[in-house]
């Protein structure tokens, strides 16, 4: 018998445009969405995977690899199975069409990473009231690597908001930032000494905004490893947020332990 059902709210982005017009295909990562997700099911709990046009989220290249499941390949290949053949992956919904269902079946929303958030969920409105809900309802809020971004939809002036970070003004960032409903929560998201090493080795840019620096110009509060690329999570209230892709198994424990209290 099911023990209820988590909404996973995923990215239709493939492309990331960088400063100076570049651009760079992104997408988002497979072990982020796969791996919480079979987690889910494996503890008792139904999935809805839901997106912004209703299509399949893109997989980012990158992470195709059974580096990002501790170099097992069976464990890569079953990430890959379920991604391609479990029912809630292969036919999505609209946000739209979740919301105007109702969101109180849901008993936690889950968000994964990759760069593909930056693009179109962090800035959806839809995004906007499917977060407002689970926060105003105390339901597990859980958001991976690049998907805390995703948070920033919330923010009431979330256009002028999200103009000043493109424009690298964070005193006006700041300034129109004001009643954002994590304000004040402690959360991590993928660090500015990853993306650093991210825009060097995959992206071959700058990005236009850092994620962290967004969430700091809201009123989060901000946590991070020392180390690059090691697992770090972070539990404030509701909110549960991993760091990088190598959080994806800390994040999924952390989610069950919430949903299961």
């Amino acid at each position: 018998m099911s023990k209820g059902t988590v909404l996973i709210v995923g990215s239709n982005a493939d492309k990331l445009e960088l400063r100076g017009g570049q651009v760079a295909s992104i997408g988002t990562y497979l072990n982020e969405l796969v791996v919480p997700a079979m987690a889910l099911v494996e503890g008792g709990y139904e999935i809805v995977l839901a997106t912004p046009t209703g299509g399949k989220p893109i997989i980012d290249e990158v992470s195709r690899s059974a580096a990002h499941f501790n170099n097992s390949t069976k464990a890569f290949q079953a990430a890959l199975d379920f991604f391609n053949a479990y029912p809630a992956m292969t036919k999505p919904r609209t946000l739209r069409s979740v919301i105007d269902g109702g969101l109180d079946e849901y008993a936690a929303v889950f968000v994964p990473g990759g760069h593909a958030p930056i693009i179109d969920i962090s800035q959806d409105p839809d995004t906007a009231v499917i977060l407002r809900h689970f926060h105003g309802k105390a339901k597990p809020t859980a958001l991976l690597c690049h998907g805390p971004i995703t948070l920033i939809a919330a923010v009431p002036e979330m256009t002028e908001f999200r103009a000043a970070l493109e424009k690298d003004d964070m005193a006006a960032a700041k300034a129109v930032g004001g009643g954002w409903q994590y304000a004040g929560y402690k959360m991590t998201i993928f660090s500015d000494q990853e993306e650093k090493i991210a825009e060097d080795q995959l992206l071959k840019g700058k990005m236009k905004f850092y994620v962290g620096d967004a969430l700091q110009a809201a009123g989060g509060i901000l946590t991070s490893n020392t180390q690059a690329f090691e697992p770090h999570v972070t539990r404030d209230r509701e909110l549960i947020t991993g760091q990088n892709p190598r959080s994806d198994h800390g994040l999924a424990d952390a989610l069950l332990k919430a949903l299961n209290e």
